[in-house]
């Protein structure tokens, strides 16, 4: 009896910065880029995790291995286009199977410029990322199987990392803009808000478009603007409440111009509501540190214990960084915590109407664990409109 072994090239590879190299199926779009890579746990919205602006500057592997077989469609996108670099799965996209599929995966990454990959050991790839920390890495994609593996090392090794950048300024949006529509609702989607609701001023550092959705579905006329907006920029608007949101990169290279933001706000005594980097912008602007993360926090199955209640919430997670709980001075306070690792998830200011978590609440993994903050902050600004 004779066996026959497969000859055909691999049409993609992944190079770690410390020279280990990964083989594996390209698809998507062709070409080489070069980012931070990390591992995220869902096993649901990958799409959403493609187009969450949180995601600049990182190649996604994904651990659960049924990736792509939904398809995508335009309705679960976080913003316009993919912004994660790209992405790792252990099996290659099938065809789609899902009612609500308009196109499949891998021509939808191709249009977009994001490469993906798939064949990959994703179960050794994740541990190769939680033992050294989230590793600078080069992927390309040539269908030919052409690979300059000296290059491509070279490449990740000389990728300057996310520590210090200011990516928010990348991700933000041009000029300001009105938003209106509210949470999914069967069978009509996404209705609008013709009501007359509280002024928030959204500051965008890389905002998804649920959490706008979200602040609307609890009462809110949304106005968002840019993430360079000043405080003179945000009070014009004469706002009941202003919201920080997600986004991606260091927190302290964007506080540069967005915490004399913040503190200008705070100064006006308005409610105040941060999520994600919104979370963090609000601790620097308070006196509070952030820390850089071995790996980060990435999936929708962390759960968060809120001090307060003893409640305990399941979560969606995106960041790398996060706020130095030790670091947190007098009259801030802790109010959430991370039960995998006990690192600082949320936080208040005592006697004032100023919080926020470093989970993502719009995301619903628990799936409705975590809305009672978008009402919490209608409240916070209830409760200071005059009769």
């Amino acid at each position: 009896m004779s066996t026959t072994q497969s000859t055909a090239k691999p049409t993609a590879c992944l190079v770690l910065a410390d020279g280990t190299v990964f083989y594996g199926n390209g698809f998507g779009a062709t070409g080489t880029t070069t980012a931070e890579l990390c591992f995220n746990t869902a096993m649901t919205g990958y799409q959403e995790i493609m187009t969450d602006p949180s995601y600049a500057g990182q190649v996604v592997t994904f651990t659960f291995p049924h990736i792509g077989n939904t398809g995508v469609n335009a309705e679960d996108d976080e913003t316009a286009d993919p912004v994660a670099a790209g992405m790792i799965v252990k099996w290659d996209p099938t065809d789609p199977s899902n009612w609500r599929t308009q196109e499949e995966l891998g021509p939808w990454l191709a249009k977009r410029g994001r490469i993906g990959m798939g064949g990959i050991d994703t179960r050794r790839l994740t541990r190769a990322i939680r033992q050294q920390g989230a590793p600078h890495v080069a992927i390309s994609h040539d269908p030919e199987g052409n690979f300059d593996i000296e290059a491509l090392v070279k490449m990740a090794r000389e990728f300057p990392g996310l520590e210090g950048t200011d990516l928010a300024k990348d991700v933000t949006c041009a000029q300001s803009y009105v938003w209106n529509e509210m949470r999914w609702a069967w069978p009509d989607g996404y209705p609008k808000r013709d009501t007359k609701g509280f002024k928030v001023v959204a500051i965008d550092f890389g905002a998804k478009r649920n959490i706008l959705r979200c602040l609307a579905s609890a009462g809110c006329d949304v106005t968002v603007l840019p993430a360079s907006a000043t405080a003179e920029d945000v009070l014009a608007h004469s706002p009941d409440g202003v919201f920080l949101s997600n986004g991606p990169g260091d927190p302290a290279a964007t506080g540069v111009y967005a915490v004399p933001m913040i503190k200008g706000v705070l100064a006006a005594d308005l409610p105040v509501f941060g999520i994600c980097l919104g979370h963090q912008m609000l601790a620097l602007a308070l006196g509070a540190k952030t820390i850089k993360m071995n790996h980060g926090h990435h999936g929708a199955n962390h759960p968060v214990k809120d001090k307060d209640t003893g409640k305990v919430e399941i979560t969606s997670m995106n960041h790398g960084f996060a706020v130095d709980a030790q670091s947190l001075p007098a009259g801030v306070v802790e109010t959430h915590v991370s039960l995998f690792d006990g690192s600082n998830c949320g936080i208040k200011v005592t006697g004032k109407p100023v919080f926020s978590v470093q989970y993502h609440p719009e995301a619903s993994p628990g799936p409705m664990d975590s809305y009672y903050l978008f009402e919490r902050f209608a409240e916070a600004m209830t409760a200071r409109t005059p009769a």
